[in-house]
């Protein structure tokens, strides 16, 4: 993983996208046979995995498990210098609001985690940690329709947590993860509180989702 092409390939794939090999050569800037090689080397262990669509092979991250590993390792990577103020916008949408792997990032993850849990609808957060999930019928939660989330109380066969604090790499505290950040994110997109950018794994807010997010403090 600390091999900057690799790196490169394993930061573009954090918003839970599949991408073909020749996308993944040019974001890490590496020719195609030596993508190919790093790909071979990510694939074998275990950090991704890749299927075939007609001519082409597509390559995603292996589980939520390998998006937590990325992330926490950014945490201590040193910071690039930024140069450009193209750089300069982009470091400040990923910051403001992106997708890791699936689900919320940033500082709108950080508003909303605090919201729900200052309502009591989601137990305090621990990084890394399963939480709980309180009260659904909370008003912030009901809005965004935590009650589909079945079961809320983490029984069943799903072994992920229906909750758990994953600690933000721009913020420093944790955010929604586990099957209730995957809700949100996707209710959160259905609703248009937020619209993908393309390309970018950062998250544009749109006029109605900064007048919802403002009305939440």
């Amino acid at each position: 993983m600390g091999e900057p092409a690799r790196a490169a390939m394993l930061v573009a794939l954090l918003d839970g996208r599949s991408l073909p090999a020749s996308e993944l050569a040019a974001i890490a800037g590496v020719k195609a046979p030596t993508a190919s090689t790093h790909l071979a080397q990510l694939v074998d262990g275990g950090l991704l995995v890749d299927r075939r669509i007609g001519r082409h092979r597509y390559f995603s991250l292996a589980g939520p498990d390998v998006a937590d590993a990325v992330e926490a390792l950014q945490r201590i990577a040193p910071r690039r210098t930024i140069t450009s103020y193209r750089q300069s916008a982009t470091a400040e949408r990923l910051a403001e609001a992106r997708s890791c792997y699936d689900h919320l990032a940033g500082r709108a993850a950080l508003r909303l985690a605090d919201a729900l849990v200052g309502e009591g609808a989601v137990a305090p957060l621990a990084p890394g940690e399963p939480g709980r999930v309180l009260d659904v019928s909370r008003p912030l939660a009901a809005r965004l329709r935590l009650g589909e989330i079945d079961p809320v109380s983490g029984a069943g066969r799903n072994r992920r947590p229906v909750v758990r604090g994953c600690l933000d790499w721009t913020e420093r505290r944790p955010h929604l993860a586990g099957r209730v950040g995957a809700h949100l994110l996707d209710v959160l997109l259905e609703d248009g509180w937020f619209a993908r950018v393309p390309g970018e794994r950062s998250l544009r807010v749109t006029a109605e989702g900064r007048a919802a997010l403002d009305s939440i403090g």
